[in-house]
């Protein structure tokens, strides 16, 4: 266990020090412009995007995820035919120097059209928008990915689960539900993950993304279809809602669909991404309370920003507009945590980002 962390910690200072450092960028292949994952060159010291790659040809890998080690790729392709079956599947890689991708293996991902994948040191996440299933799975010694141990299932004869996204923290598995409008939290138990609480959002809420501060004690959740930002409190072992903020400027009339959340490095400030409105919206977080207080809002330089990512010096925002085809770049002020657009790069259908 200490070799494997000390090997993560060189990983990721070899990364902070570096000028030149690997952007993967997940993709729709349903249109003529993409094959499948690209890698770019990101130059942390001007936020330049160069040297554009296909790292690997792979159908609609719409999510993608590091090993701990950072020596292996999973990657979700969002599709519903998987060998003959109502089900997309999920792919391990190996990472090559040249930034391309090797391939390892494939298994199904027990439900349609997966839109998410998770790691920690034990097991893999697989979040399936259409299935409505969560795919737990374990990875081989070579990083090969193996078929689900355990399969979640939010659906019931009312309600159609829409499975959006999931996250790790110590024992627990928070996992957001789209379709039934919860985020959900499960425990594990000898190895098996179990139900301890749903935090029900308001209706028609559509809880899509989220983010944990590091001490667990307050969770973020960004809706999709109410355009808002609810603030969970952990009190004891169980989360509370103690805000309700919108995403929007409150001159805005059209039709809008929030994507992606992110906190900043320091955790002072908080992301938010805009389908409609198409803007970057930057919150500034009281550290004590867990509030947040609107500071900013960006244009994203192009249409439907879906996913977004921060750098890891923390110094540059990333945005992957997907109907435009382009990634937008932003300087991120350290003083005040607003941000300030640099230039974009086009990008063939890019829908998630991955440093």
């Amino acid at each position: 266990m200490k070799t494997r962390c000390f090997i993560f910690i060189l990983s990721i200072s070899a990364i902070l020090n570096s000028q030149n450092i690997p952007l993967y960028v997940g993709t729709y292949t349903s249109g003529a412009d993409s094959e499948g994952v690209y890698c770019f060159d990101f130059n942390t010291k001007t936020g330049k995007l160069t040297n554009k790659r296909l790292a690997i040809k792979i159908e609609n890998p719409s999510f993608l995820s590091y090993s701990s080690n950072r020596n292996f790729l999973y990657v979700v392709s969002e599709v519903d035919n998987y060998n003959n079956s109502n089900s997309g599947f999920v792919s391990a890689f190996s990472v090559l120097k040249s930034g391309k991708l090797q391939f390892i293996n494939s298994v199904s991902s027990n439900g349609a059209h997966p839109c998410h994948i998770e790691l920690n040191s034990k097991n893999v996440a697989v979040s399936n928008y259409s299935g409505g299933t969560i795919s737990i799975h374990k990875m081989s010694l070579d990083g090969g990915i193996k078929p689900a141990h355990q399969i979640i299932n939010h659906n019931t004869p009312q309600e159609k689960s829409h499975a959006h996204s999931s996250k790790f923290i110590n024992d627990k598995l928070f996992i957001a539900d789209l379709g039934r409008n919860f985020l959900a939290q499960y425990v594990n138990n000898d190895g098996k993950y179990f139900l301890k609480e749903n935090y029900t959002m308001g209706s028609k809420s559509g809880p899509r993304h989220f983010e944990i501060t590091k001490k667990g004690d307050f969770i973020y959740v960004i809706n999709e279809y109410a355009s808002t930002v609810v603030v969970l409190k952990k009190e004891e072992e169980k989360y509370f809602e103690i805000q309700n903020h919108s995403t929007l400027d409150k001159g805005f009339k059209g039709e809008n669909y929030c994507a992606d959340i992110h906190l900043s490095k320091n955790q002072n400030y908080l992301y938010g991404s805009n389908r409609g409105e198409n803007s970057i919206v930057v919150f500034k977080r009281n550290t004590l309370s867990g509030t947040i207080t609107k500071i900013q809002s960006i244009y994203t330089q192009g249409n439907w920003p879906r996913h977004f990512t921060i750098s890891p010096n923390g110094k540059f925002l990333l945005v992957a507009n997907q109907k435009s085809k382009n990634i937008s770049v932003y300087k991120i002020t350290t003083e005040t945590g607003k941000l300030l657009f640099l230039h974009s790069a086009p990008s063939p259908t890019p829908v998630h980002l991955l440093f």
